[in-house]
């Protein structure tokens, strides 16, 4: 049997599994972290100071639906409101692009391209896993799409994840994320590594949970896969 210290370590090791984009697998979990294809073009190394240029290289993956990169300089400052419009209800959020200028930058930009448009959120992780968080963003519905670019980490070291906390998904490798990202519905211990761009409303975080209670279908392992009150993104709106 497990520790309760082993147990909370196996529970961690899915987190890298939040995947960003970029496998060849078409498990809903990437099987290959590694896999989400580096381009040739480095990401901006102080990617979260105000006023700089965000680089957006490119996934050898190619994008889920026809989109393109935002620009490089980010049009973004301040908070952002955003609408997520659900079958589970209306998640309304602030969007920070003080602290994630490139992050918040690149979500604005897909969801005014409509790439977010008729989603599915693929998957749902509950107590079983210890981690307590609803993932959307791939229009697959795989947890492998991307938007055929990655987005640089956009961190402080200090991050929590508290209920509302809206995050970027990725691989665990360095500046992998894409167009994934995933609500914390319940107060969730995972290291500093996910870049925090917003948050969602308490309506938005009830919402959440009534999906959550309703459990997975464990198709990724215990209290880990799809919803089983299947959640589909109908349209998100920014500013």
């Amino acid at each position: 049997m497990l520790t309760r210290l082993a147990a909370v370590a196996a529970a961690l090791v899915l987190v890298p599994t939040l995947a960003g984009c970029g496998s060849s697998s078409s498990s809903a979990v990437a099987q290959d972290p590694a896999a989400s294809t580096p381009s040739d073009t480095a990401p901006s190394s102080d990617a979260g100071s105000p006023g700089t240029t965000c680089a957006y290289p490119r996934d050898a993956q190619g994008p889920s639906r026809d989109v393109h990169p935002p620009p490089a300089t980010h049009t973004v400052s301040g908070t952002v409101d955003a609408t997520i419009a659900t079958t589970a209800g209306i998640l309304d959020a602030t969007l920070d692009a003080e602290k994630a200028p490139c992050t918040v930058g690149s979500f604005v930009s897909l969801a005014k391209q409509g790439y977010f448009d008729n989603t599915p959120c693929h998957r749902l992780t509950t107590a079983r896993t210890q981690i307590f968080v609803l993932q959307c963003g791939d229009p697959t519905g795989t947890g492998t799409g991307g938007p055929g670019y990655t987005i640089p980490d956009e961190l402080s070291g200090t991050e929590t994840y508290g209920p509302g906390t809206l995050a970027m998904a990725k691989t665990n490798q360095p500046d992998s994320g894409g167009s994934q990202f995933f609500i914390v519905y319940q107060a969730t211990p995972l290291p500093p590594d996910y870049t925090v761009f917003g948050h969602v409303s308490a309506a938005g975080v009830k919402a959440v949970q009534k999906v959550a209670a309703k459990g997975t279908d464990n198709a990724f392992g215990d209290g880990d896969g799809h919803p089983k009150d299947k959640v589909t993104i109908t349209k998100v709106t920014t500013g």
